[in-house]
């Protein structure tokens, strides 16, 4: 009769020890999820975007002025329009001067500075010189700017291009497009043709603009203290740059830079499979797009093939430091650093966020990307301004039914704009959104954001979807 206690004793103990393994992991899975929870709050805490109580950008003008009277109510600024193009590239870039003296400077009359590695034609010249309205500047840039870094062997560096292109990283394998990628970063801001102007507009052989800009771009930003002006934000291609963002995260360690709401807005958002140690372990091991601590770069960028900035930012000491610093990685041909990702960061990471600018108001084309603000309502000037008359002369805008402009739209803020249908642009709004964060009081919802509904542009109470 002893024996039957004892076996019963020894069964139950036996059926308690895997009991007592699933409560221990149980405990522990349960202690494991509540540590990525916090880990992720306090980290999305220490790197938030906060709201600000009130918007610091809008449209510099919603719909039309008249551009006469706005061209002589005010000196021209000290500033120029800038084109980078080769001989062979002529009628790409007197299509893009037409389109601009057409939509703007046939007012305005700021002189076009061009840029070549080499020296131009005399056919060239002639086009250009007499497409432009105002002074054309023809200058070609020095072979010290549009070649390799001194310390840098070339020969080893033509190998990285020829394992780029092989890869097939875009415009990888090209010399050309890295010497042009370095000099935008860095040595275009002290080119002698640049020295008397303070601001600048970046085009491009090939680029349209749709609407009409009939205010001065170049006084508002001016008069609203702003630094640097975008129209599209988008992606970088990942494989180009992949240790970019730890080279310029870097250089802010190394100057003791504090992170601003500015440049969280260029961090990728937490996650629960990326806790501490998995963040370090990447920081540790060099994880492409990661800096030291482990944070992610979002890999959002403003398209820089156009630009309207304030030359005194780059040749700023702060911003030629980080270039240098950048050189001195070599990433402009191990990898393929490009222009467009380098200013990104750099205003993100040196500018607080009421300095930059979206020009959401300027319907702009480069292929393959667009964006068209449509035709703001009852803004539209449609007999042409004072200074029209009654005829489309060649000082106004002229009577709006003898142009085919895109029809006026709720909550549009453009001018005599050709859009591409109702659509308004043509790539998806989340970078846009993501680095106007620190900017906005008005975003879009986490409702909005789930449904895939990202405005037109943002910082506006009526957002213009």
């Amino acid at each position: 009769m002893k024996l039957l206690p004892a076996l019963t004793v020894a069964i139950f103990r036996q059926l308690r020890r895997p009991a007592r393994r699933v409560s221990l992991l149980l405990k522990g899975a349960a202690f494991l999820f509540v540590f990525l929870i916090l880990d992720s709050l306090l980290h999305s805490h220490v790197h938030s975007v906060p709201r600000p109580p009130e918007d610091l950008d809008a449209p510099f003008a919603i719909g039309c002025q008249d551009p006469v009277i706005a061209a002589a109510s005010h000196p021209r600024e000290n500033a120029a329009f800038v084109m980078l193009a080769r001989n062979s590239e002529i009628e790409e870039a007197r299509s893009t001067v037409e389109n601009i003296e057409a939509q703007f400077n046939r007012w305005f009359n700021y002189p076009i500075v061009f840029l070549n590695n080499e020296e131009w034609s005399p056919e060239f010249v002639r086009v250009l010189n007499r497409t432009a309205s105002g002074k054309a500047i023809f200058d070609t840039i020095p072979q010290a700017d549009w070649s390799y870094p001194e310390w840098m062997d070339k020969e080893e560096a033509r190998k990285l291009l020829a394992k780029q292109g092989k890869a097939g990283i875009y415009n990888g394998g090209k010399e050309s497009y890295h010497h042009m990628c370095r000099f935008y970063s860095g040595a275009f801001y002290a080119h002698p043709a640049l020295s008397e102007f303070r601001y600048y507009w970046r085009l491009e052989p090939g680029v349209s603009f749709s609407c009409a800009i009939t205010y001065d771009p170049f006084l508002a930003m001016t008069t609203h203290n702003k630094t640097y002006g975008f129209t599209t934000a988008l992606w970088e291609v990942p494989d180009t740059c992949p240790s970019l963002f730890r080279a310029v995260d870097d250089f802010r360690l190394q100057n003791s830079i504090p992170p601003t709401p500015n440049w969280n807005a260029m961090l990728k958002p937490s996650s629960l499979w990326d806790p501490f140690p998995v963040r370090w372990l990447k920081g540790y091991l060099g994880a492409a797009h990661h800096n030291s601590q482990g944070d992610a770069w979002n890999l959002c960028h403003y398209w820089s093939n156009f630009e309207i900035a304030d030359l005194d930012f780059f040749r700023s000491a702060p911003y030629q430091a980080l270039f240098k610093h950048l050189d001195s990685k070599g990433g402009f041909y191990a990898e393929r650093w490009g222009d467009a990702p380098v200013h990104s960061l750099a205003v993100h990471l040196l500018l607080p966020p009421e300095r930059l600018h979206h020009f959401s108001d300027f319907g702009y084309y480069h292929e393959p990307f667009w964006q068209c603000p449509g035709n703001a309502p009852g803004k539209q000037m449609r007999d042409g301004g004072s200074s029209s008359g009654a005829s489309a002369g060649p000082g106004g805008l002229g009577k709006w039914e003898d142009g085919d402009f895109s029809e006026e739209s709720e909550d549009a803020v453009g001018c005599r704009c050709k859009c591409f249908g109702a659509q308004r642009r043509n790539m998806r709004s989340i970078c846009l959104g993501t680095m106007q964060a620190a900017q906005a009081h008005h975003r879009p919802s986490w409702w909005d954001k789930a449904r895939g509904r990202w405005p037109y542009t943002i910082n506006i109470p009526n957002p213009v979807t």
